[in-house]
């Protein structure tokens, strides 16, 4: 038992000096993601992004140090959806302040000018440099989490003399991205080779927040194959087991690229088309769109469940006389209520998707996978891991970097 125990310490120790010769400054300590995150209500990325940049030391009191520095910036700057008034309140009692909320940056073509739209804060059209979104194209693309520092104007300043225009009181002063805006792909493939591919998988599942010394080699696979939608194009997928096996975490907190749609509800012109704006809906803007509980998926219009077959099909669909493509791949998860056994004796293993998914052929016909949620164990907490991941790379990344040495 001591020589195991000495065993696996030694394999996580030289794990850890590969990760610290080869990707110093982008590891963070994973039991301090979860002291941060209880009482902040910012997806996992954002949080880790932050311990890179401020905690990013093996001196202890340096960490600490860092800690408290986090949390008294998302205390201070965070915004809250049902605070968003009394941030803005407080704005122009300050005259400037800073603040972290996910921004979406959109090209006025009538005034020829960039607008920036909060998803928090609630408040849209605000004018933003040009510069922004040319050196962080994916504020065009979805929006990522930034800090702002935002001014509040007012009097004279409300006026422009030379256009005889009002000016919106609110201007964006500074903007610092806090997910990873580009990746070094060169650099990323010259530390891989340093790494055997069991020592890549345990990498990889510990930056998803994950053990593997807890888990089986074919439980280590199954969570592998939830990250290939994040990196395949159209790849369509479903997971349906018990519950407590933490089946949407990956898609709604681990990825800044991947959407999950809470309920099941949507529409047409959210997921695929909007007619009247002539804007591409979900598929289009993220590399992965996730359906949580499929029991509820539902649209509201009678052709949505054939135009999600067209897409699944050939990455394509029809709206009036447009043809329009995207690589969104789909992801359907959901809690199997019954034993295995039972269900296949009374129905099939898609019994709990709606009648007109789980009995249609050609529907089911379009899944690529079909993950067995029934072969991975309930989550305790020794399941999630507190050592140290290589976790500033985007996910999606990491996976491309491991597939070609399996």
């Amino acid at each position: 038992m001591e020589d195991n125990m000495f065993t696996e310490r030694s394999t996580r120790e030289e794990l850890y000096r590969k990760l610290k010769e080869n990707f110093d400054g982008k590891i963070v300590r994973k039991d301090l993601t979860k002291r941060i995150k209880e009482g902040a209500n910012v997806p996992v990325y954002v949080l880790e992004f932050l311990l890179g940049q401020y905690c990013s030391n093996d001196d202890e009191d340096v960490v600490q140090d860092g800690v408290e520095q986090i949390k008294r910036i998302l205390s201070e700057n965070y915004v809250c959806p049902d605070e968003s008034e009394k941030v803005l309140s407080k704005l122009r009692q300050r005259g400037s302040m800073s603040i972290i909320d996910r921004m979406t940056v959109t090209l006025n073509l009538r005034t020829d000018s960039y607008e920036a739209w909060f998803s928090n804060l609630g408040l849209g059209k605000v004018p933003i440099s040009e510069n922004y979104p040319q050196e962080y194209d994916r504020l065009l693309c979805g929006g990522i989490w930034c800090i702002i520092n935002l001014e509040y104007l007012s009097g004279d300043s409300l006026f422009d003399n030379e256009t005889n225009k009002a000016v919106p009181p609110i201007v964006i002063n500074k903007l610092t991205p806090i997910q990873m805006p580009y990746v070094d792909m060169n650099d990323l493939r010259e530390g891989r080779k340093a790494f055997t591919k069991e020592e890549w998988i345990d990498v990889l599942l510990r930056s998803i927040g994950m053990e593997p010394d807890t888990l089986t080699e074919r439980e280590k696979w199954l969570l592998l194959a939830r990250m290939i939608p994040l990196v395949e194009n159209n790849f369509n997928m479903c997971e349906l087991g018990p519950r407590s096996t933490v089946k949407f975490h990956i898609y709604k907190e681990i990825s800044p690229n991947s959407i999950l749609v809470s309920g099941g509800q949507t529409t047409v012109a959210n997921l695929f088309y909007n007619m009247s704006r002539h804007s591409v809906g979900l598929v289009g803007l993220w590399d992965c769109v996730a359906f949580d509980e499929v029991a509820g998926i539902k649209f509201k219009d009678k052709d949505g469940v054939q135009i999600m077959k067209d897409y699944m099909a050939s990455g394509s669909f029809a709206r009036g006389k447009e043809e329009i493509w995207a690589s969104a791949s789909m992801v359907f998860v959901g809690n199997i209520n019954q034993s295995v056994d039972v269900l296949l004796k009374t129905s099939s293993l898609f019994d709990p998707f709606p009648p007109e998914m789980g009995t249609d052929t050609a529907f089911l016909d379009r899944m690529h996978c079909y993950i067995p949620g029934w072969e991975i164990p309930k989550f305790r907490p020794e399941h999630f891991t507190t050592l140290l991941p290589t976790i500033l790379l985007s996910l999606s990344e990491s996976f491309v970097r491991c597939s070609p040495a399996m």
